[in-house]
């Protein structure tokens, strides 16, 4: 495992401030851009380095993301999917292209694929279309008919954190999550709120009090968990949507003097780089992002050189990574 003596030389940054910003300390006074090193250079840390292939021809590839770089750092699940697309995509020779929204058909006439990543709106797919490119999507797929893409078993995965705590003896279990917004602009429920809800519902564990929805950020998990825990009847663990939420958990539960874990469970989910420099390391669902950024390579390489006209799905899965965060109530 990476220390972050490793992180911070890669980063050209100070140990300090590789620890500030892998706990989202708001205080700290560093640039977007330093904190992109330091996120990124966590990232590298955590992938095994892949052998340069010079079978394969050099092609130019567009890669085209739905998110701005401070949505990245708020929450590194597309850092880090980003940065072993890119590797992967360098390591096999690719000349990599950054498609931006000035962009046209007639500048992107000379790539010969594109990896789309993240949710995109109606009119970024319109554009994608009008491209005429091969295409796979990471993280989502507009059109299962016209592209390839890759994709995350969430309810596999949140069945998982469900299925682990109930283990440990946790009968009040809360969820702190989001609300997803499609291509089209349309807002719905995240699909682990829908499988939790419906998990504990079959068992009777339900509790509709221990649900909060906000946003996908430290601040967020924050507000929300101090405000859960000051009730006189709080949950004993929380399921929480991504890792960046639990940074926010964490700093209310110190605040308020609950211990982690022995006053509250939490299990996270992405396995974010820093989850393993929490205090106390973070129990959490690890998502494949190198194995999601891997894939989407081969699968675009793939359709490139045989014109494959059936689209494909891969569907990843994930597994949970058992840390410090989370305890029993049955001793």
């Amino acid at each position: 495992m990476a220390t972050i003596k490793d992180i911070a030389d890669l980063a050209q940054v100070s140990i300090t401030t590789v620890s500030r910003v892998l706990n989202y300390d708001e205080t700290l006074n560093v640039s977007p851009e330093t904190r992109k090193r330091v996120f990124e250079a966590a990232e590298e840390l955590a992938y095994k380095m892949v052998p340069k292939k010079k079978t394969k021809p050099k092609k130019k590839i567009g890669l085209y993301y739905s998110f701005s770089l401070e949505e990245e750092l708020v929450d590194t699940y597309y850092l880090s999917i980003r940065v072993s697309l890119e590797k992967k995509l360098k390591s096999n020779g690719f000349e990599l292209y950054r498609v931006g929204k000035n962009d046209t058909k007639k500048s992107l006439k000379k790539i010969d694929g594109m990896i789309c990543l993240g949710t995109f709106k109606k009119e970024d797919i319109h554009f994608i279309k009008e491209l005429d490119k091969i295409c796979v999507f990471v993280d989502s797929n507009p059109d299962s008919s016209l592209f390839d893409s890759v994709v995350i078993d969430f309810n596999s995965a949140t069945t998982s954190a469900l299925h682990y705590l109930i283990e440990l003896g946790h009968k009040d279990i809360g969820f702190i999550g989001g609300i997803d917004t499609d291509m089209f602009g349309n807002r719905f429920k995240d699909l682990r709120q829908d499988v939790f809800e419906s998990y504990l519902k079959e068992r009777k564990l339900y509790k509709e009090e221990y649900v909060r929805i906000g946003g996908y950020n430290p601040k967020d998990g924050y507000t929300i968990s101090k405000e859960m825990l000051r009730n006189a009847h709080r949950p004993t663990a929380l399921f929480v949507a991504n890792d960046t939420i639990a940074v926010g958990c964490y700093k209310a539960a110190y605040e308020l003097g609950v211990k982690i874990p022995d006053e509250l469970s939490i299990v996270g989910f992405n396995d974010v780089a820093a989850s393993q420099y929490m205090v106390p390391p973070l129990t959490t669902i690890k998502l494949y992002t190198e194995v999601m950024g891997e894939t989407a390579v081969d699968l675009l390489f793939e359709r490139i050189s045989t014109r494959r006209e059936v689209c494909k799905k891969v569907i990843i899965h994930t597994k949970l990574i058992e840390r410090e965060s989370t305890r029993s109530l049955k001793d």
